[in-house]
């Protein structure tokens, strides 16, 4: 689009800035966490090591041509290697640090580990807690009431994804708290949203999923409250087709997901039921597109990709990443407008996210003043979401 050149490039040089502490903080710890969880070998663990080093102090360096993805790689990268982790956009320098973890513990090398997801004991570990079996339960009192009410409840927990805190409980409501100077919820489309699937239509609605865990858990809740109550026949939900990123959702993920929620208790097993034979008929589909592990805005998918979304009749994209590619990575104006951002999209198009990174659009600006005014991390802290929707 035109205005792109609007905005600066999010990029990971800036001193104190959010995108530098993840490259110079979360990355290490997490290759700790990842030596940790498995009982690699020494080879592992002088790949991991060397993972990094480089990515704290070196500079970046193409795939081993033995890769099977190197050429793709060597395209998405021609203007990045040699360069500092640091200096380059901050969205490819996270994927490609992604890339290379998997590199680094043998995910596509032929051998035992062949396949092993190195993210997998910590998406798993979210889904037996006691906090994910409270959050479960709630499902007995949220579907007894009005389909109208079950539907702002599940869209909520959906949004705020695994606050524990929040979860199923959130108020639909988007004015501030008492006391509070600022909503958590900064933009309510959910209106517009659901104005899109009555019950009754012939829809077919696209999720685009982010996170595992107790993440997933409400997106599979909510997709079959869908399904269940009439406002789509079909629901196509997008996976990553590979480990990506430390908890975005994978096809296995989404089995665990429907495994935990068939033994729970109460509604939740029958919410588990009805979905494993949604899939089973085809009312359900997932699906894993190779362009969702790109470094790439959603801008430049490939055609087979935008076809997809043009026959949804609504796609939703959940979570932060999805968002960061959908309106771009860029430090906008909080009040560009989100269906300026979005206009590319072949369709109708939903975001719900909690803010977790620095790129905001489609907010008022009062909402940006206050804001600004009483938080000085609001962009960031998780502490607020929005729903926003371009038909």
């Amino acid at each position: 689009m035109s205005d792109t050149v609007d905005a600066p490039v999010i990029r990971s040089d800036e001193p104190g800035s959010f995108a530098r502490s993840v490259l110079a903080e979360r990355h290490p710890a997490l290759i700790e966490k990842v030596r940790d969880a498995f009982p690699y070998g020494p080879g592992q663990h002088r790949a991991l090591d060397a993972l990094r080093d480089n990515a704290a102090e070196g500079t970046i360096a193409p795939l081993p041509p033995t890769a099977y993805d190197h050429d793709r790689w060597a395209v998405w990268g021609r203007e990045h290697f040699g360069r500092s982790w640091f200096d380059v956009p901050f969205l490819w320098a996270e994927s490609y640090f992604y890339r290379r973890l998997l590199e680094a513990v043998g995910f596509f090398a032929d051998g035992p580990w062949r396949g092993v997801d190195p993210f997998r004991p910590f998406k798993q570990a979210e889904l037996d807690t006691p906090e994910t079996e409270a959050e479960l339960a709630t499902l007995d009192d949220i579907l007894r009431k009005p389909a109208g009410e079950q539907a702002d409840a599940l869209v909520h927990g959906s949004l705020w994804g695994n606050r524990a805190d929040l979860g199923f409980h959130i108020s639909s409501s988007a004015a501030a708290a008492p006391g509070a100077d600022t909503p958590p919820l900064v933009a309510d489309d959910s209106e517009a949203l659901w104005s899109l699937l009555p019950v009754g239509s012939p829809a077919t609605l696209c999720v685009v999923a982010d996170n595992a865990g107790r993440e997933l858990l409400p997106d599979l809740v909510l997709i079959d409250h869908v399904l269940h109550h009439g406002r789509a026949e079909r629901v196509v939900l997008q996976v990553k087709p590979y480990p990506y990123y430390v908890s975005d959702a994978i096809t296995e993920d989404v089995v665990d997901c429907l495994r935990r929620l068939v033994r729970a208790e109460g509604a939740a097993s029958g919410t588990g039921r009805r979905l494993w034979a949604a899939m089973g008929d085809g009312r359900l589909t997932v699906r894993a597109h190779d362009f969702f592990r790109a470094p790439l805005p959603y801008e430049e998918m490939p055609d087979d990709l935008r076809s997809e979304f043009a026959g949804a009749t609504l796609t939703v994209m959940k979570g932060d990443l999805n968002y960061r590619r959908l309106v771009g990575d860029r430090l906008w104006p909080p009040t560009t407008s989100f269906a300026d951002r979005t206009a590319y999209f072949p369709g109708p198009v939903a975001a719900l996210r909690t803010l977790k990174s620095d790129v905001v659009v489609g907010l008022d600006a009062r909402t940006v003043a206050a804001l600004d005014a009483n938080e000085d991390h609001w962009r960031t802290s998780g502490a607020h979401a929005l729903i926003q929707v371009r038909r």
